[in-house]
């Protein structure tokens, strides 16, 4: 019997590079994504290369209604959902507080908590409900949710005001859910990247690729399938181990705030 991996913003960055890594390693998939065209091509792609199964799930994590009806009118099967990869998030701006846009600061919150939130209970009640059915009471309880936070939810930096805020909600939000989680045996992981080149900054600078770039001058920083592997190594440990909080940066990065541009790793 295959396990199953839900993965919410998974048409790209850590999502799509989650998806690849857990298709390889023999997973059937939910895939979440608004731009339904890359959903799409995500899924033909997987299914072609690693004859899995993938279930498309194009919703927005921001919209609550939608979120539940989706998750909660899955075919029966692909319930029995192993690993939660609470994924969708975004950066918008980069603003000293006063010159903060009020939209930006909307839409990060509505993304990174309220969404991350809809999605972790609706995916939660079901890891709940499955381990406590007489059938996975012979085999053990399963389920496991990895939240995606960042260095920005540890510490806070200039012009970060907003995002950090969603960031550290991310992390009491996964401290939380992992002691109620203790009495159904369900692991809760947080992952906190640091600088990592996807799509990240693009849109946090809304299209300036430029600006965008900028951010990693001088660095080697993160790949997508770094932080794919140090996920799934999170996942794959035995049933009894579960890593609690991890932070994840490239050797030029200490923390959210200290670089060492001069150097090349």
């Amino acid at each position: 019997m295959r396990k199953i991996v839900f993965i919410t913003g998974a048409t790209a960055g850590f999502g799509e590079a989650c998806a690849y890594k857990f298709a390889a390693n023999g997973y059937d998939l939910i895939l979440n994504g608004r731009r339904t065209d890359r959903l799409q091509t995500l899924a033909d792609a997987l299914e072609k290369k690693y004859n899995v199964a993938v279930l498309q799930l194009p919703f927005d994590v921001q919209n609550e209604k939608a979120v539940f009806e989706s998750i909660q009118n899955m075919p029966a099967d692909w319930k029995a959902i192993d690993v939660l990869i609470n994924n969708a998030g975004l950066a918008l701006g980069r603003d000293y507080f006063e010159e903060g846009n009020v939209s930006d600061w909307n839409t990060m919150i509505d993304t990174n908590v309220k969404g991350f939130l809809y999605v972790a209970k609706a995916v939660s009640q079901l890891m709940v409900a499955r381990n406590a059915s007489s059938l996975r009471q012979a085999h053990g309880p399963t389920g496991h949710i990895i939240n995606m936070g960042s260095v920005a939810g540890k510490e806070v930096y200039e012009k970060g005001n907003v995002y950090c805020a969603s960031k550290f909600a991310v992390n009491a939000i996964s401290e939380g859910m992992r002691i109620d989680m203790l009495r159904h045996n369900i692991k809760v992981t947080s992952i906190n990247p640091g600088a990592a080149e996807t799509e990240f900054s693009v849109v946090r600078f809304k299209g300036d690729e430029g600006t965008a770039k900028k951010i990693y001058d001088g660095l080697k920083p993160l790949t997508a399938g770094d932080v794919a592997e140090v996920i799934y190594f999170c996942v794959s440990l035995p049933p009894h181990v579960c890593i609690n909080d991890l932070t994840i940066t490239c050797i030029q990065q200490a923390n959210g705030i200290f670089f060492n541009r001069d150097i090349k790793s």
